[in-house]
């Protein structure tokens, strides 16, 4: 499933992060171009006020604006998974005065899974800035289960086919392809159960009214910690900072060795948007995530902060479109 040649493992993703956090020395206006920002800027996040996404846009938006001199405000436009937001970005003017906030589904999957709904292509209509943070899936399942271990319920899975279920926030979505490729890597029979929105999934998993289901750590941790879900493992190579004590899936279960499913957070600007700005956004957006009120907020978040300027992030999603790109292929996937 992994391109050696353009996706990074999870451990060279941390090595470049550290890289590029190592240079905050660099001055905010490195790159030139002294005559932007002249003005107030805009991240738009392409999602409602509350989620995940907006949160981290209000993360770095007031140490941004300090950094910048300018007032960041944040415009929130949802609609289609996120594709109507990123739309819009993609047709502003390519003057650094529109950010889009976005993630993985709506940069990488959307044009696989909706390919006549979708007219951008993320990764040539938009210029990657500066990769923020990323976490691992996890798949998780109900108290009610005997399985305890993630061999456990893999052994079971195998033994009976078709028996299990498990949720995510929709068909398309990296949650869906997170599963699908678990049932892909592992040869098993899974049924998906989309749902509207994650939170219902972890009422009805805690409720016992579902088997398993694929989410972000982050929206299970409270739960899992509180024994009112099991967590089985992380979709990644190694442990989460936020919750070591859950392993990779695939050393515990062989079979499911290689997962590497996040979700992740970036900023991108349109595609024409001059080196300079892109440079000097990149150097100030590092320098935020080094701020010890904003590294607390990814930290409580379950967020690992990376930041991954243009050169490494634009590499990184050329491996995300490689990975993905095998996973719905193989499973025929479309969400339209």
């Amino acid at each position: 499933m992994k391109s050696a040649s353009f996706h990074p493992t999870r451990r060279a993703v941390a090595g470049l992060a550290l890289a590029a956090l190592a240079a905050l020395a660099a001055p905010a206006h490195a790159g030139g171009d002294g005559a932007w920002p002249a003005q107030a800027v805009t991240i738009l996040v392409p999602y409602s006020a509350g989620g995940n996404v907006d949160a981290m846009a209000r993360w770095i938006a007031p140490d941004l604006s300090q950094r910048l001199g300018q007032p960041v405000i944040i415009e929130n436009l949802p609609g289609a998974g996120g594709i109507i937001g990123t739309d819009k970005v993609v047709r502003a003017r390519p003057d650094g005065y529109t950010l889009l906030m976005s993630v993985e589904s709506a940069i990488v999957i959307a044009r696989m899974v909706t390919p006549s709904t979708v007219r951008y292509d993320g990764l040539k209509d938009l210029m990657p800035v500066t990769l923020l943070g990323a976490q691992p899936l996890v798949l998780v399942g109900k108290p009610g289960l005997a399985a305890t271990t993630a061999a456990e319920l893999y052994a079971d899975m195998k033994k009976h086919p078709g028996q299990y279920s498990y949720a995510t926030s929709g068909v398309g979505t990296s949650l869906h392809l997170g599963g699908e490729w678990l049932k892909q890597k592992g040869g098993v029979d899974l049924v998906h159960v989309p749902y509207r929105n994650g939170p219902q999934i972890v009422t009805d998993l805690s409720g016992n009214q579902l088997d398993l289901a694929v989410l972000p750590l982050s929206m299970v941790m409270q739960q899992a910690r509180a024994g009112k879900v099991r967590i089985y493992g992380v979709l990644d190579d190694k442990p989460s900072p936020a919750m070591p004590d859950v392993p990779p899936l695939g050393r515990v279960e062989p079979a499911w060795k290689g997962a590497d499913v996040t979700v992740w957070q970036g900023i991108f600007v349109p595609r024409g948007t001059p080196a300079a700005i892109v440079s000097k956004l990149d150097a100030a957006l590092r320098q935020v995530l080094a701020q010890p009120s904003v590294r607390r907020n990814f930290d409580d978040g379950g967020v690992v902060p990376l930041g991954l300027g243009p050169q490494a992030f634009a590499t990184f999603l050329q491996g995300e479109q490689a990975k993905f790109g095998d996973i719905v292929a193989k499973g025929q996937i479309r969400a339209e």
